[in-house]
C-alpha cells in the first residue's frame, strides 16, 4: 500500500540517514515528498525548502532535532497527517503533547528498519 510520506529534514547528502529514507520510501513504492532546510534534490524529488500545502499526507517521517522541530510544529499539525515518525535522535515530548492533543497518532520509530522488516 503507498503511504504518502514527507520527509521532514530531507537532504541530498548520501551519508544523511534522510537521504536513505527517500531511496529506500521509493524503492518500497511509497510517494515521496522532501523538506528540507537546502534546497536540492534527492532521487529526482526536489526537496521543498518552503512550507508547502501538501495534501493527503499518510506519514510524515522527522529527520530534524527537537529544536529546530519547533518552527514546523504548526505546520506538520496543518498537513493532518495519519501518523509522525520521530526517527532516532528526534524524540521529543513537547511535540508529541502537541500531537496527542491535535488527534495525530506518533510513533518513536526508525523509517529505515520500518521498511526493512516490512512494517512501515
Amino acid at each position: 500500500m503507498n503511504k504518502k510520506t514527507v520527509v521532514f529534514g530531507a537532504s541530498a547528502k548520501p551519508e544523511r540517514y534522510a537521504y536513505l529514507a527517500v531511496q529506500k520510501l521509493k524503492e518500497k513504492g511509497h510517494e515521496v515528498l522532501a523538506f528540507g532546510n537546502k534546497e536540492g534534490e534527492v532521487f529526482g524529488i526536489n526537496i521543498d525548502t518552503k512550507p508547502v500545502n501538501y495534501k493527503e499526507i499518510h506519514t510524515v517521517t522527522l529527520y530534524l532535532s527537537p529544536e529546530n522541530q519547533k518552527q514546523y510544529y504548526q505546520y506538520i499539525i496543518s498537513l493532518k497527517p495519519k501518523r509522525v515518525i520521530f526517527n532516532p535522535g528526534t524524540e521529543n515530548t513537547e511535540f508529541y503533547q502537541i500531537l496527542k492533543a491535535a488527534g495525530i497518532p506518533y510513533e518513536a520509530s526508525c523509517t529505515l528498519v520500518l521498511l526493512s522488516t516490512n512494517q512501515y
